[in-house]
């Protein structure tokens, strides 16, 4: 059964943007199965424009199997086309010798909901408090609390005095960068960030 249109598409728009990625380097050989290099450049060109995303949003997203989803990366992986981060219980992929670790680690945060949504908030009230948070976010105080533990562990806030993000001009790029990868709001945020390059805490 052949590929559907659907994923065919799906593959075709990520491997253009794969294709043209200075950090492409497929292996070329008599071993590769049509489709293949397709494939892999399909999966570079996503976590390319999607870093940080996990194993399985990276399989979903391209309407790959698990295995082939495994195989590829793990080519890609061998010829330091992308590397991995372990992050809890997920494992994220970036563009190879794109990150500082800072970045990586305030990436797979912003890939997760409520800690994107709290970077957000905080980035446009400095002043914003735990109790802001929460009801801004329709989440339970302890929900704000546990994050706000975790982002300060991973050295994108300080509660020293309040809360503050640490690096916030990193954070507004990154946000903005990848707007279109995270969600409307985060897309609504960049709209605004203009305003916020200077922000200055």
């Amino acid at each position: 059964m052949g590929i559907d249109e659907d994923k065919r598409s799906t593959l075709r728009r990520f491997a253009a943007v794969g294709a043209a990625s200075p950090l492409t380097r497929l292996a070329g050989g008599d071993d590769d199965e049509s489709g293949d290099s397709d494939v892999r450049d399909a999966i570079t060109g996503y976590v390319t424009t999607t870093p940080g995303a996990h194993f399985s949003k990276l399989r979903d997203d391209l309407q790959l199997g698990t295995g082939e989803t495994q195989h590829h990366l793990r080519r890609l992986l061998e010829e330091s086309a992308v590397e991995s981060e372990r992050d809890g219980d997920y494992k994220r992929f970036y563009p190879a010798g794109r990150f500082s670790p800072f970045e990586k680690r305030a990436l797979g945060y912003l890939r997760r909901e409520t800690p994107r949504g709290m970077v957000v908030e905080l980035l446009r009230d400095p002043d914003a408090t735990a109790s802001d948070l929460a009801d801004a976010l329709d989440v339970s105080p302890a929900t704000v609390s546990k994050y706000a533990a975790q982002l300060e562990e991973a050295g994108v806030l300080s509660r020293a005095d309040g809360y503050a993000i640490e690096r916030p001009e990193t954070l507004v790029v990154l946000l903005v960068r990848y707007a279109d990868s995270f969600d409307a709001t985060a897309a609504e945020f960049a709209g605004e960030a203009a305003d916020l390059l200077s922000y200055d805490p």
